[in-house]
C-alpha cells in the first residue's frame, strides 16, 4: 500500500539514520546545494553512469500521483515515497525526486525542496524550461522527453516506439538518468540515456513537436495529431522546418537528419491526441520571443508561419 509523505517523515527519518545513507568513492560528485555557488547549476564535476548504484541506499521520491507518477510509484515498489501537492519534499533521504507535475507546478515544488535536494530533481515537464533552470541555478539537472503514454491511471502505458525509431523516443540525461532508465525497462519500456548535446538537440525536436502539431491541429478546428499529420501535411511539414531552422540559428543546435520523418512516424502512434495551443510560456512562447526579438532589432521574422497561425489562434 503506497503511503504518502505527510504519514512518513518520522518513519523516513529514523531509516536514514539507521542505515546511514552515503556517497560511495563509485558515486558522482555534484555541484549541488549549499556546496555550490549561486547559479553554478547541478552539472557533474565527475562524469558516471548516474544510475545510483554508488549509494548504500536510495529512496524514490514521486511528486504527484497522476497517471505518470502512479507509474513511477508502481514499478518503484513499497519503498517509492509519495509526496503531495503541499507536501514538503524529504531532505534526509538520497534519491531522485521525480516531478511529474504541470509547468505551472514546478515554482511549488522547487519552494518545497531542501536546497540540499534541488540537484536530485528528475524533470519530466514539456516545454522549454531553460528560463526555468536558469532563474533556480538548476542547469544541468536530470531530465526526461517522454514518449510514453497512459490514458487513465493504472492503466498500462503505450511505449512511443516507431517504424522510424524502434529504440524508442524517450530519453533523459543528467544525474539519475541510470535509476529512470531502471524504472522504464521494469515497465518494459524503451529509455535512451543521452548526454548533455544529444539530449539538447532531442528536447528541442519534442519542443518543435509540440509546439507545430498543435499549432496546425488548433488553426484548423482543434483536429486530432493523426488528422494533422494525414490532412495537413505541408502545412505542419513547413512548420517543423521553420522551427527547427529557427532553433539550429539561436541555439546552435544541430539535428540529427530525419527530423520530419522521425516526428510523423512518432504523431500517427498516437494519432488519437487532441491538439490546443496551451502552456504557452512554456511552449510557443519561446518561438513567439524568438519573433519580438527579431522585431525590436530590425531583423526579419525566423518564424514568419508561426507568428501569422499563433496570432490567428490567439484571437480566436
Amino acid at each position: 500500500m503506497r503511503v504518502w509523505y505527510s504519514l512518513l517523515v518520522p518513519v523516513i527519518g529514523s531509516f536514514s539514520r539507521a542505515h546511514s545513507f552515503s556517497l560511495s568513492s563509485r558515486s558522482s560528485l555534484w555541484r549541488c546545494g549549499a556546496a555550490r555557488g549561486p547559479r553554478q547549476g547541478c552539472g557533474f564535476l565527475n562524469m558516471s553512469s548516474g544510475d545510483g548504484d554508488g549509494m548504500s541506499a536510495i529512496v524514490d521520491t514521486i511528486v504527484g500521483g497522476g497517471r505518470i507518477g502512479s507509474l513511477l510509484a508502481d514499478v518503484s515498489g513499497p519503498s517509492a515515497v509519495m509526496v503531495g501537492r503541499s507536501d514538503a519534499i524529504p531532505g534526509n533521504v538520497s534519491g531522485p525526486i521525480f516531478v511529474c507535475t504541470r509547468n505551472d507546478a514546478l515554482e511549488s515544488v522547487f519552494d518545497r525542496t531542501p536546497e540540499s535536494r534541488r540537484c536530485d530533481l528528475v524533470f519530466l515537464q514539456n516545454g522549454y524550461l531553460d528560463d526555468f533552470f536558469s532563474q533556480k541555478g538548476l542547469e544541468g539537472s536530470s531530465h526526461a522527453l517522454v514518449y510514453f503514454a497512459v490514458a487513465k491511471k493504472g492503466d498500462a502505458p503505450i511505449d512511443g516506439k516507431t517504424a522510424v525509431n524502434p529504440e524508442g523516443l524517450t530519453a533523459v540525461t543528467g544525474k539519475w538518468a541510470g535509476r529512470f532508465k531502471q524504472l522504464l525497462d521494469k515497465a518494459g519500456l524503451a529509455c535512451n540515456v543521452l548526454d548533455a548535446d544529444a539530449f539538447r538537440a532531442a528536447y528541442f525536436e519534442k519542443l518543435i513537436w509540440i509546439c507545430a502539431y498543435m499549432l496546425v491541429g488548433a488553426k484548423n478546428g482543434g483536429v486530432t495529431v493523426g488528422e494533422v499529420q494525414e490532412k495537413y501535411t505541408k502545412e505542419v511539414t513547413d512548420l517543423v522546418n521553420e522551427l527547427a531552422k529557427a532553433v539550429s540559428e539561436k541555439e546552435g543546435v544541430t539535428f540529427n537528419p530525419g527530423m520530419v520523418e522521425r516526428l510523423a512516424a512518432y504523431t500517427m502512434s498516437v494519432a488519437h491526441f487532441p491538439t490546443a495551443v496551451k502552456e504557452l510560456p512554456w511552449r510557443n512562447g519561446f518561438f513567439q520571443q524568438l519573433s519580438e526579438t527579431a522585431a525590436k532589432e530590425g531583423r526579419g521574422d525566423p518564424c514568419p508561419l508561426h507568428s501569422e497561425w499563433l496570432e490567428g489562434v490567439l484571437k480566436k
